[in-house]
């Protein structure tokens, strides 16, 4: 399903991006509209799939998930077999923020988040002992300068 969205529309967005738990009536108010007509372009673009979810961002730091690696992975297996005990076994870890296959020398990135050095080693050799991998590099973030959600609308 396609949806068609307007000005309207992705102000609506914006403010769903900068704080989901605003009330219809703070969004409505902040967009220029009534609440009416702003619930139902909501309900149109969930609808639509424009709206994937409705979700909290937590701060990792106060929850103990102090160390933010991303972790580079070669591989010289690429048959179906592989790749399917390898996503599964991406899927399966939460500390896994995020993954993407690339193009050029390096096949995988992650996002891993874990509380510590100890905890990212105690995923990495669960991760290596699970699917074979040719190479494993892994870099510690030392700041996050800059982490959004929000796509530029």
């Amino acid at each position: 399903m396609s949806v068609r969205l307007d000005e309207l529309d992705r102000k609506i967005l914006v403010q769903l991006q900068q704080d989901g738990g605003r009330s219809l009536d703070e969004i409505a108010k902040a967009v220029g509209s009534s609440k009416t007509p702003v619930w139902n372009r909501i309900r149109k673009m969930r609808e639509g799939g424009v709206i994937k979810q409705q979700t909290y961002v937590l701060d990792a730091d106060s929850l103990g998930f102090e160390a933010c690696f991303f972790v580079l992975i070669r591989t010289s297996e690429h048959d179906a077999d592989w790749q399917a005990r390898f996503l599964k076994a991406l899927r399966d870890r939460p500390e896994v923020q995020e993954a993407h296959r690339l193009a050029g020398d390096i096949d995988y990135i992650l996002k891993v988040r874990v509380e510590n050095a100890r905890a990212y080693d105690v995923f990495y050799q669960a991760l290596i002992s699970e699917v074979k991998v040719h190479n494993v590099t892994a870099l510690l973030s030392m700041e996050e300068i800059k982490s959004t959600t929000m796509l530029p609308l």
